[in-house]
């Protein structure tokens, strides 16, 4: 058996549970750097919206995969694995530990286990392919899966237009043919893999979600969706916090309806990463103040 090297340790959470401050505090003790696994956190321009690390957090440890991107630039969790593995190959030449954080399950399967996993429907992609279906008819988006994966165009029912539709997102989704990822089984890593979930009683979690929202908007989360306004159509952007401000912008809501929506959409969007992590057995739940035993946790796994 072929030993590893290092220990990649994964801090996953649902949005608001702290994640980023747990993170911080473990790599300080582990001397480890920290790899960012957030699907928006990657790109320029999105720091209050995505709630980045603060430059106090960003200065303490060495982060990576944090606002350099350009939010126009097409990035996705295919492009994420090949470049964050190239990554961990050299960071385990200098540290026994890499931190990963972040609430991007899609992002921390590619990291620990490839894509053979097919990902779960992303909500904002499936309704935008729903729309072409209706508008422009199933041709169109069969072109589009011959062109994205024309091996599994040629076994696909063609007459069912869920089937089209799903293998044309997750194509999408991963930046990788549909037909590649169906096998089932996961990918072999050279580091080891430890997983801690931040577990937070829900009606505290939703409390911290209200808060942290209205501290972003003292922080100047409409000033920074309204710079972003102009290139609202762009994917990085159909998120939470900017797709509710765009509406504002747009006349549709009031400001306070606006406010509301972000709220309960960020609870809802907690909803489903915590659906997501649930599904993980390897995931060890721990309170976000267990930092010590944290710290021993992983401690165990040192060689």
């Amino acid at each position: 058996m072929t030993s590893k090297k290092g220990t990649l340790v994964v801090v996953v959470g649902p949005t608001g549970s702290g994640k980023t401050d747990v993170a911080v505090e473990l790599a300080k003790h582990l001397r480890a750097p920290i790899l960012s696994t957030d699907s928006r956190q990657v790109f320029r321009g999105m720091a209050v919206g995505t709630a980045q690390p603060s430059a106090e957090q960003l200065a303490a440890v060495p982060h990576y995969f944090i606002a350099d991107r350009e939010v126009s630039d097409d990035y996705n969790a295919g492009r994420f694995e090949a470049e964050a593995l190239v990554l961990l190959d050299r960071l385990f030449g200098e540290h026994d530990y890499v931190l990963a954080v972040g609430g991007s399950g899609l992002y921390v399967d590619a990291l620990c286990r490839g894509f053979d996993a097919l990902p779960p429907t992303d909500p904002a992609l499936r309704g935008r392919l729903e729309a072409r279906l209706r508008d422009e008819g199933l041709g169109t988006l069969l072109e589009e899966l011959r062109r994205l994966d024309p091996i599994y165009y040629e076994s696909v029912d063609r007459d069912n237009p869920a089937r089209v539709v799903r293998a044309v997102e997750v194509c999408l989704q991963t930046g990788r043919p549909y037909s590649e990822q169906r096998s089932g089984e996961s990918r072999e890593r050279p580091f080891r893999i430890v997983k801690i979930g931040i577990e937070t009683p829900r009606e505290e979690l939703y409390e911290r979600i209200d808060c942290r929202v209205d501290g972003m908007l003292e922080a100047g989360l409409e000033e920074e969706a309204r710079r972003l306004y102009p290139l609202r159509g762009l994917n990085a952007l159909m998120t939470v916090g900017y797709r509710e401000m765009f509406e504002y912008f747009d006349g549709k809501i009031p400001y306070e309806e606006a406010v509301r929506l972000i709220k309960r959409n960020s609870r809802r969007y907690a909803k489903r990463q915590m659906t997501w992590f649930r599904r993980d057995a390897d995931i060890a739940w721990m309170k976000r103040d267990e930092i010590k035993k944290m710290k021993i946790f992983c401690e165990s796994f040192a060689d």
